[in-house]
């Protein structure tokens, strides 16, 4: 097993007792600093190197057997450490004949290099170090973690955090780092169990505190390192739910529960178990309250808002006129008159990972003045991606209404009939001042029996779909951000610095990622988890299309995956005429262009068909409508990190028989495209055109030459290679 696997905490093969166990339990805390008067101050790291400072100047000491010695006799804590236990230590079951000389050379010395200020003495059967309130930081490290557990047990979230931050930053490197294997053995595996142990609290601690959002790229990070560690697991499953990724914060815990059965043929355990459970009953949605001391009693029968949404992206970065469309829609102006057409209603669309529920959070957050009676988050669609049951979403709403589960029953023990559900929220909602936000939503129908019965409301839709949801609604579209806010997310993550450093680098990954969010966000935290790589590295690993969409993934933000699942919602005759669009096309065409390779037939109605389907997949948010050409005809565009997830999706053909029989017609073709162009022909297969027909039919290039004549050459080798 890897030493990141090494999680678990391995004893003493002589002694069981807790790590840094102190022989006094009356004695002074550990840490505190000799008496300046008596002009010694000594510090002893072992959380790192093992290394000596006295008054701030190092003590060499030579070699592993002399860091050794020292590690062993700090670690006794003034206990006669005897000579069997140093020479095993020093050379583990196999020491050489002259093994006490040299142990007392190498105590010797020790002793020479120390000095009179510490108390280094044979003491029968071995030698005993009394450091007399030197500064040991091993031991600092163990007050500061029992000073944090009690702030976290007594809710002081805030001072738990920061003093368990303090303790995480004595450490220098991994523990006893010079020291010989045979101590290395023993001791390693405690001290990473008491380092890791305290990270968790410390995330614990400020995951408590709300800070979710800056944490998600630490925790995706350390679970990548430590998949074994099902605490991590589950507090990263905790920050992505709190940040409005549900769907992701299941697929960790399916991730965790594979490499668990995999490598050690086990299931998940009770708090993983407990994580996925919460993200299913959406019970994350509430922080834990800290102890406080209230100054002043609320006035009697006050309320506070109801509050169920995710919390806003820490580094939310642009989309300033989109954020200011959604509030001008939604939040009443004064003076405002409710119409009779209900609840305000607006949809946020966009193409997945176009970030359409971090613009909706971060919105409803900035609108909590003017729905003083609650902000509430509901999901619509499964953790499997298909549409919500509509009774288990009224459910839901109802329970956050405050319905206890008891009244949303029926008297045999059944839910609640769908009728019975819709009425009791309309009646719960009436005159209520409410914003809810219905994420993910399908259609205008799923729609329908959520809306507030109210006009004081107003509701915040997103959707991949683009549909109209009645009168007095309108839509928000999402492109993908500008240059400008591309940089500025990347430097949220990373840090203004590095982009400043290498800006054509930056402009690289930037358009690498096409300016998708999700894709910027996963490049982002990729070089967030990774300080030492300068961002030309990353630029230059994105540059080849081939193993592009591989790179833009890190922990849970995966691209192919996002899109992948979108292109799986569609239907298996839709996604089979997107593979042969996205492989004949190359940049923008018209429907006209499209007709002949869809449908393999000429003429008007081929075209209505084309242009039909083509507007389907833009009100999917799959393709875009970019313009028109000089006759007016609308002009269409894959996004190009959805081109690289459709090209080699699609399965290697197995004769060419299995290939459309319409021939191709005069559009863009990357026929020649080598294994590395950045074109859609880039090594993925064709829609070759059956030649059996009359020559005729077959389209020429200016040259005289048929597509197929070149294409088939081609398309032949993909497929003896495939």
């Amino acid at each position: 097993m890897s030493p990141h696997h090494r999680t678990t905490s391995r004893h003493d093969r002589t002694t069981a007792r807790p790590m840094f166990q102190r022989s006094d339990p009356t004695a002074a805390p550990p840490g505190r600093p000799v008496d300046r008067n008596r002009g010694v101050y000594v510090e002893f790291q072992l959380l790192g190197p093992v290394e000596v400072r006295d008054e701030g100047r190092p003590i060499a000491l030579s070699g592993s057997k002399m860091h050794t010695a020292l590690a062993a006799l700090l670690l006794a804590r003034g206990r006669v450490v005897s000579d069997e236990r140093l020479s095993e230590l020093l050379w583990g079951l196999r020491p050489p004949a002259t093994r006490n000389a040299q142990i007392y050379t190498h105590i010797s010395r020790l002793r020479q290099r120390l000095g009179p200020s510490v108390g280094l003495t044979r003491r029968q059967p071995g030698y005993r170090l009394v450091t007399d309130g030197a500064h040991v930081d091993a031991f600092e490290f163990e007050r500061l973690e029992r000073l944090g557990r009690t702030a976290l047990e007594e809710r002081r979230f805030a001072q738990a955090a920061s003093v368990l931050r303090r303790a995480l930053d004595l450490w220098q490197g991994p523990a006893l780092g010079n020291v010989t294997p045979y101590l290395a053995e023993v001791e390693l595996p405690r001290f990473e169990e008491a380092r890791m142990s305290v990270l968790e609290d410390r995330i614990g601690a400020e995951l408590a505190l709300g800070r979710h959002g800056p944490l998600t790229s630490e925790l995706t990070w350390l679970v990548g390192e430590f998949p074994l560690r099902e605490r991590l697991r589950a507090q990263l499953m905790t920050a992505l739910y709190r940040c409005g990724r549900q769907a992701e914060a299941l697929h960790v815990y399916h991730e965790g529960r594979e490499v668990l059965t995999e490598e050690l043929g086990v299931d998940p355990g009770s708090d993983l178990t407990a994580a996925y459970q919460a993200v299913l009953s959406r019970e994350l949605d509430n922080l834990p309250q800290p102890a406080r001391v209230v100054l002043q009693e609320p006035p009697a029968g006050a309320a506070a808002p109801l509050v169920t949404l995710p919390s806003a992206t820490a580094d939310f970065t642009g989309r300033t006129a989109e954020l200011d469309q959604v509030r001008e829609r939604l939040a009443p102006s004064p003076g405002h008159r409710p119409t009779a057409f209900g609840p305000r209603r607006l949809l946020v669309s966009g193409m997945p990972g176009v970030g359409k529920t971090a613009l909706a959070v971060q919105a409803a957050h900035t609108m909590a003045e003017e729905f003083p009676d609650g902000l509430l988050h509901l999901r619509l669609r499964a953790a499997d991606g298909t549409p919500a049951d509509c009774g288990d979403v009224l459910t839901g709403l109802l329970r956050q209404l405050g319905e206890s589960p008891e009244r949303l029953r029926a008297p045999d023990g059944d839910r609640l009939r769908l009728d019975d559900l819709i009425h009791r929220c309309r009646t719960l909602t009436a005159g209520r001042k409410l914003l809810v936000l219905l994420d993910d939503a399908v259609n205008e129908l799923q729609l329908e029996p959520l809306l507030p019965a109210t006009a004081d409301a107003a509701v915040l839709v997103t959707s991949r779909n683009q549909f109209s949801m009645g009168p007095g609604s309108w839509t928000v579209t999402l492109e993908p951000l500008t240059t400008e806010e591309s940089f500025g997310l990347l430097a949220a993550v990373i840090g203004d610095a590095r982009v400043r450093a290498e800006p054509e680098a930056a402009r690289e990954v930037v358009e690498a990622c096409a300016r998708l969010p999700l894709a910027l966000r996963a490049a982002a935290t990729r070089l967030a988890v990774r300080p030492h790589w300068p961002v030309a590295r990353l630029a230059r690993r994105l540059a080849d299309p081939a193993a592009r969409l591989a790179e833009l993934r890190v922990g849970t933000l995966d691209v192919r995956r996002v899109l992948s699942a979108a292109l799986g919602r569609r239907q298996e005759r839709e996604v089979e005429l997107i593979h042969r669009l996205v492989h004949c096309a190359d940049g923008e065409f018209t429907a006209s262009q499209a007709a002949l390779p869809l449908f393999g037939l000429p003429g008007e109605v081929a075209e209505e068909r084309a242009e039909d389907f083509l507007e389907r997949l833009v009100e999917a948010s799959l393709l875009e409508a970019h313009g028109v050409d000089g006759a007016g005809a609308p002009r269409y565009r894959f996004h190009p990190l959805l081109r690289l997830t459709v090209a080699p999706a699609r399965p290697a053909l197995s004769a060419l028989s299995a290939l459309p029989t319409a021939a191709m017609p005069a559009m863009p073709v990357s026929a020649g495209a080598a294994p590395g162009d950045s074109g859609p022909a880039a090594g993925r297969p064709f829609s070759v055109p059956d030649t059996s027909g009359p020559a005729a039919t077959v389209p020429r290039t200016a040259a005289g030459t048929s597509v197929v004549e070149r294409v088939r050459p081609r398309a032949q080798e993909r497929i003896a290679v495939g």
